[in-house]
């Protein structure tokens, strides 16, 4: 089982970024995904989840209507679509799927994420 993760860079505020994260050795509509980011000397932060098979979306208020998540069956993997980026925004961004126990199981290796003003 793997998760990984790709595509955060340097981007202007305002901007955007595509983040992925593409699963290997399971189904990815099997379970529940999470984007989680970790921002220096702040707390771990879900900031997005889509759940297995379905269902609504989660999204934390400081993104709502700025990040989208979905799944690409095909491809075996979450995209989360960051726009209007803002510089407290910046952090390692990481997937990790939902045991099912209250726990994540798998990670994925955290992608950077850096927004300038």
């Amino acid at each position: 089982v793997q998760l990984q993760a790709s595509g955060g860079g340097l981007v202007q505020a305002g901007g955007s970024l595509r983040l992925s994260c593409k699963a290997s050795g399971f189904t990815l509509d099997d379970y529940t995904i999470d984007w989680v980011r970790h921002a220096p000397g702040q707390e771990r932060e879900v900031v997005s989840r889509i759940s297995k098979r379905g269902g609504r979306p989660y999204y934390a208020d400081s993104v709502k209507g700025r990040f989208t998540i979905s799944r690409g069956d095909a491809e075996n993997t979450v995209y989360l679509e960051m726009n209007r980026l803002r510089p407290d925004d910046t952090a390692d961004y990481y997937c990790a799927r939902d045991s099912g126990r209250y726990y994540w199981d798998y990670w994925g290796q955290g992608t950077l994420v850096t927004v300038s003003s």
